[in-house]
């Protein structure tokens, strides 16, 4: 559910927002000008979140977006197998969530992480 809209022409390099309900970061927004009777459309290069996966549209320039909602946490890990269980540093809560093999090479016990909940979804990003 996201809790913010914005337009389309103000989707700035870095922004996330959603596309076609998947979470992405924009990449590149390129603006054409208006026409005599026409819109400014934008074309929006967008990379998602969680999958990695190029995302290229057009949309006129008074279309709205969803911001989606992204809360950075912190946990400490307490195993490493298949998934990576970790534990949330604020409210104790004990997760189980995937992780890139990046970044599990670098993980050990009793390390912390940086923990990303995109609309629900609860991806590992980082060591810290």
């Amino acid at each position: 559910m996201a809790l913010k809209l914005i337009d389309a022409t103000e989707a700035r390099t870095g922004a996330t927002i959603m596309v076609e309900g998947v979470a992405c970061v924009v990449k590149s927004n390129d603006m054409s000008k208006t026409g005599k009777h026409g819109h400014a459309k934008c074309r929006i290069e967008a990379v998602g979140m969680i999958s990695d996966q190029k995302k290229v549209f057009v949309i006129p320039g008074h279309d709205r977006l969803e911001v989606p909602l992204v809360e950075k946490r912190k946990g400490q890990v307490l195993s490493i197998g298949d998934k990576v269980s970790i534990m949330d540093l604020e409210n104790f809560e004990t997760l189980e969530l995937s992780c890139p093999e990046e970044i599990k090479s670098e993980l050990e016990t009793n390390s912390n992480v940086e923990y990303w909940d995109i609309e629900g979804v609860k991806v590992i990003k980082r060591k810290i």
